[in-house]
């Protein structure tokens, strides 16, 4: 009868200790995967990569689980209303990209100016005495390859061409409904740099086709002494 009893009892404790043996495996993995935490994700993150915005280069990681974690949808909601700030500064300063230009009769010169700098200055000759070139705030009116020129006193036609009084391009800037100004070549280079025109700014050809190039209709020039 002591025997029985002896043997009953090493079963119970085998069974007792089997028992505790399985509960501490089961713990020991909760714990590494770390769902006895709730707050431990256990998302994988590769590591951070840039994301090109506008001129700005933002680090994000991008999860590969397709569960995103609540810190990732924070982070991804601020990105999507992201505002390039170099944008923000030009959009609140008025005429920083626009190209603008300066016609100064004193040094017989155009300066070409773009964001706020000058990009390009060429010589030029003038109105002469009695038909000095007015002086204000325009904008360029007409542009035109090879503009065909009628002489304000004779009448006479002068066809387009490089050889024309005219030049190679046209572009005009002022007009009083009959007659009308503005940049243009000219074949007599020598009289560049002299208040020798009927009003309108001659430049060498070389130089009109460049101001060509830079100039759109409606950009605006400016005459000042």
């Amino acid at each position: 009868m002591a025997r029985n009893e002896s043997v009953a009892s090493m079963v119970m404790f085998l069974c007792f200790g089997t028992a505790i043996l399985s509960l501490a495996v089961h713990w020991h993995n909760m714990r590494t995967t770390g769902q006895l935490d709730p707050s431990v994700s256990t998302e994988v993150y590769p590591q951070g990569s840039p994301v090109e915005l506008g001129n700005s280069a933002i680090a994000a990681s991008v999860p590969t689980s397709p569960q995103k974690s609540a810190e990732w949808t924070t982070q991804k909601s601020s990105l999507d209303g992201f505002t390039d700030p170099v944008n923000q500064i030009k959009q609140s300063i008025p005429g920083l990209n626009k190209t603008q230009v300066v016609v100064d009769l004193s040094d017989r010169r155009t300066y070409v100016f773009r964001y706020n700098e000058v990009i390009a200055s060429y010589p030029i000759a003038i109105g002469k005495k009695g038909w000095e070139t007015p002086i204000g705030n325009f904008k360029i009116i007409h542009k035109e390859h090879h503009p065909i020129w009628r002489h304000p006193i004779t009448g006479a036609v002068y066809d387009g061409g490089t050889d024309s009084p005219l030049g190679d391009r046209w572009i005009g800037f002022w007009s009083d409904g009959r007659y009308e100004l503005g940049f243009h070549g000219t074949p007599n280079v020598d009289l560049v740099g002299a208040a020798v025109s009927h009003g309108c700014l001659r430049m060498r050809n070389s130089d009109v086709r460049m101001l060509y190039s830079q100039v759109n209709i409606g950009t605006q020039v400016s005459v000042r002494e």
